[in-house]
């Protein structure tokens, strides 16, 4: 599917860094993009000028920056680095077990995945407290309860930790490789995206499950909404919203984002407007009214950017009007969104 440029959103800043891009993080004035070959950049969000860098060596699969923008961590194949904004100091650990995923609890502790384990540090790196062995390798992780509650997903289960607690206090099975996890801001549901093209969901106050299935393509990509009452996923050339107000999506229908033939990069739109960007291997990035309509309506961008055809990578909201899109080929941009009234 072809899109066209919308030429009403000014680029803010446009750079070219020399290591494909896998991952993209925002928080406060800063950006981080980190490079398949370990190479992570930190970026002044409002111009793209480069303030710092860090390498892990084995290379990168994602990157976190913490709630303040003072801290931030990298995972990779075979570890995980912790980088400082005030002096530039890196830690890295080359532990040699698969690290996916970091989560922020707040601006002191940062969990990551590491092998079987999670590890939770402080925020220059020192070992606080890890999970027992899961029964593989962990995939991904997410903060429950403001940071009181880790979920930690495996295969066959989505594990609950309290803090300091080696063993969990609650297990929400399923028999299944779970490859993204999402927790509604609220504290309500907890979602995980499957290799079995599904979409399995948790009701936390009482552990009520429900598997949504059927999906063309295995589901990596989740994410709540700030409200907590929206869930986009991908795992078909449509992204999928679901609608977790009230009672939740049981015995409801998604609606449906046409654009992409293969959908790369999901991010929310900071606030309460249901607004959703999407990105494709086709390069083009969707913006969308994620919520409007009803039940089963197949939805058309508001606006849709494409520059050249690069695949894009990773997509994040720098604030809520300014929309950092990285690229395969490594290209980095930045976006002037206007409010979400005008888009």
């Amino acid at each position: 599917m072809s899109a066209t440029i919308d030429s009403d959103l000014a680029t803010a800043w446009d750079i070219t860094v020399d290591d494909a891009p896998v991952a993209l993080s925002a928080r406060g004035d800063l950006v981080a993009v980190a490079g398949a070959e370990g190479t992570i950049r930190v970026l002044d969000a409002a111009m793209g000028a480069e303030i710092g860098a860090l390498e892990l060596p084995s290379g990168a699969l994602s990157v976190e920056l913490s709630p303040d923008a003072g801290h931030l961590v990298a995972t990779g194949p075979m570890g995980y680095a912790l980088w400082r904004r005030a002096d530039g100091q890196t830690t890295v650990c080359e532990s040699g077990a698969w690290s996916a995923a970091a989560a922020w609890a707040d601006h002191e502790r940062v969990a990551v995945t590491s092998g079987r384990h999670a590890f939770v540090l402080d925020k220059d790196g020192g070992e606080l407290w890890r999970t027992e062995p899961a029964a593989s390798t962990v995939t991904d992780l997410a903060w429950m309860r403001q940071g009181r509650r880790l979920a930690v997903a495996a295969y066959g289960a989505v594990h609950g930790h309290e803090r300091h607690t080696e063993k969990p206090v609650v297990t929400y099975p399923y028999i299944g490789s779970h490859l993204a996890l999402a927790v509604a801001p609220t504290g309500q549901w907890i979602c995980s995206g499957n290799q079995d093209a599904s979409i399995h969901i948790w009701r936390t106050r009482d552990g009520n499950e429900l598997t949504m299935s059927g999906y063309p393509e295995k589901v990596s990509r989740l994410a709540f909404d700030e409200t907590g009452f929206w869930l986009a996923a991908d795992g078909a050339p449509d992204v999928t919203v679901w609608d977790f107000s009230g009672k939740g999506p049981a015995r409801t229908a998604p609606r449906s984002l046409r654009c992409h033939e293969t959908v790369t990069a999901l991010a929310w739109r900071p606030g309460a407007a249901g607004q959703l960007a999407s990105g494709g291997d086709d390069g083009t990035v969707a913006l969308w009214h994620a919520t409007a309509g009803r039940p089963e309506a197949l939805l058309r961008p508001a606006r849709t950017l494409e520059d050249g055809g690069s695949p894009v990578a990773a997509l994040a909201w720098a604030g809520p009007h300014l929309l950092v899109t990285a690229r395969r080929d490594g290209r980095v941009q930045a976006y002037g969104v206007p409010s979400p009234t005008a888009l």
